[in-house]
């Protein structure tokens, strides 16, 4: 297996108070660099993601070094024109030149036709013609039927990215296995997002930590959940949304040489998902698409994220902190009108509205 296979997904950057910290993303960019590893992701919608990708590596290193992936969200675009402009503003923004994948972003049955209607399919391959992208495809978040439907509509797209982790892959609600299975039936590489489920395979229940320290006391639990992604047949990418240099040097110690699960650690694997499969935690990835159009600016996935240091590790005392922090100078879990807006952005098709009732009355 090649180095590249792990990507840098730019989307959770390290923070110096509220603005990404260029001087250690650089550090990042050079060591993920230095070690063999060329793909990086950002989006148009990623806040400062692509003016950082800017500071840190097309203004640093050869345009030949690296490969850069970002994304045009119809979402956030009022008109044809607007959605459109997007590749210049991601191009502007990024000093690229070009981009070697160039995405439609998160694609499901609500938006599909307005990718339709603003004629973006076309505009794209008008970019591949003319060498402003290399590859196109689109990001992906609905059933496998929706997905094969696309995929017949147009087949040819270069690649997929997908949802996989060993958590999500029965899960019926994203559908990682189907999903991937129906991917590779179409030929498509395969870019794999979320492989560490937002962090929460990072930091997964005791028992599942137990369950992995027993056989190799030495690997992160993130490494399991990263090698079982990149052990699949088809894959260009596993996108890793790395924070910290500690973070990225965990990353690369495993997947520097590459060696997929074997069948003892694929066992090993599937009893970690059984005991997840018991876990009463959200499954929040902190994506953060909810936040932004929120009418009470709760802060949703914090609130979760406080949820779950009681509901997945009973820790009682540090979740109650932990939500008293979230929602300082915010809206709290009790304030939401059930307007739902959060619910039709949500990638894991979450009923949010719910878990912040819970959350009302866990914390209020």
């Amino acid at each position: 297996m090649e180095n590249r296979k792990l990507g840098f997904g730019l989307m959770r950057l390290p923070k110096k108070g509220l603005f990404i910290d260029i001087a250690q993303t650089k550090e990042m960019v050079d060591l993920f660099l230095e070690n063999g590893f060329t793909y990086f992701d950002t989006a148009y919608i990623y806040l400062g993601s692509e003016e950082a990708a800017k500071k840190a590596l097309t203004s640093r290193h050869p345009r030949e070094s690296y490969t850069l992936a970002t994304k045009l969200n119809v979402g956030v675009a009022l008109s044809e024109g607007m959605a459109k402009k997007q590749f210049e503003t991601s191009l502007e923004r990024t000093g690229a030149g070009y981009f070697d994948y160039y995405l439609l972003h998160a694609i499901d049955a609500n938006n599909l036709r307005k990718f339709d209607r603003y004629g973006i399919w076309d505009y794209v391959k008008e970019l591949k013609n003319s060498g402003r992208i290399r590859h196109y495809g689109f990001s992906f978040h609905d059933s496998p039927e929706v997905l094969d439907q696309v995929l017949q509509e147009h087949p040819d797209v270069d690649f997929v990215q997908l949802q996989i982790n060993y958590l999500d892959w029965e899960n019926p609600s994203v559908q990682s296995r189907a999903n991937y299975e129906v991917a590779r039936k179409h030929g498509k590489q395969i870019v794999i997002m979320e492989p560490v489920k937002g962090g929460v395979l990072a930091n997964p229940p005791k028992e599942v930590q137990d369950l992995f320290k027993a056989y190799h006391p030495d690997l992160s639990c993130a490494s399991w959940a990263i090698r079982f992604a990149a052990g699949l047949d088809g894959v260009l990418a596993v996108l890793s949304g790395m924070s910290t240099i500690e973070q990225m040097k965990d990353n690369i110690s495993y997947m520097k040489d590459f060696a997929p699960l074997n069948d003892e650690e694929q066992k090993i694997i599937q009893k970690a998902q059984a005991l997840l499969g018991k876990s009463s935690a959200v499954a929040c990835t902190a994506c953060q698409y909810c936040v932004s159009g929120c009418p009470k600016q709760i802060p949703i996935p914090d609130i979760f994220a406080a949820m779950n240091k009681q509901l997945a590790n009973g820790q009682r005392k540090e979740a109650e902190l932990a939500y008293a922090a979230a929602v300082e100078g915010k809206g709290k879990a009790s304030d939401c009108i059930v307007c739902r807006k959060c619910e039709t952005t949500c990638p894991q098709h979450l009923l949010i509205t719910d878990h912040l009732k819970k959350a009302a009355e866990l914390f209020e």
